[in-house]
């Protein structure tokens, strides 16, 4: 993952770079540091994004039919 990809995919699912460090942990001068060269992205963080993109669906899946779960 690219560094713009981040940042696009992370602004598509209503994040900052600060949630995404506030959420995960991580100091906000390292994911500021990440680069395409010399400090890749963590492989880590493109299955995070997807997870995370997924638990927020079904979050609001969840909440659309509280109502109608006894």
């Amino acid at each position: 993952m690219l560094k713009r990809e981040f940042d696009e995919k992370i602004k598509s699912l209503g994040l900052t770079r600060q949630d995404f460090c506030n959420i995960t942990g991580l100091a906000y001068s390292s994911v500021s540091n990440w680069n395409d060269n010399n400090k890749p992205i963590p492989i880590w963080v493109d299955s995070w994004l997807i997870n995370y993109e997924k638990a927020k669906v079904l979050d609001e899946i969840s909440k659309s039919i509280k109502p109608f779960i006894k």
